[in-house]
């Protein structure tokens, strides 16, 4: 708690995301932000990578923010930073084509982003997103 006795951070937590793969929480809401861990494509039913390839992977990890915000009582249209980590840049085009779905028909101004290429994700997967919205 802060000095007015207030909760500074609180956990958000959805059943409609993969749970945490170790000790952090998917998103913690601090004041008017949300600031999401990163998400990777776990069928939040199952925990298993979805089948498919980057389009697919994109796909997972975008509706896993997506109702991680819903939880956090915010949404896409609110969200002003992302950063994509990406197992082969080769794959941009492709990711973004699925992202700009997203972002863009969301109807609101894109948020800010990064985009990395990194040499290993976790579970090996091609692609991880984290976001900060308000």
């Amino acid at each position: 708690m802060d000095l007015d006795g207030n909760k500074m951070k609180i956990a958000v937590q959805t059943a409609d995301a993969p749970a945490a793969l170790g000790p952090y929480t998917q998103a913690i809401r601090t004041g008017d932000f949300v600031f999401t861990s990163g998400q990777i494509p776990l069928d939040p039913a199952t925990g298993q990578v979805v089948s498919g390839g980057i389009r697919e992977q994109t796909t997972r990890v975008l509706d896993s923010l997506k109702a991680i915000l819903l939880a956090a009582n915010s949404d896409l249209t609110r969200v002003v930073k992302t950063t994509v980590f990406l197992k082969d840049m080769q794959d941009f085009s492709e990711m973004n084509t699925v992202y700009a779905e997203y972002f863009v028909a969301a109807g609101a101004v894109p948020p800010a982003r990064s985009t990395v290429e990194v040499a290993r994700l976790p579970k090996d997967v091609l692609v991880e997103i984290e976001a900060i919205a308000r």
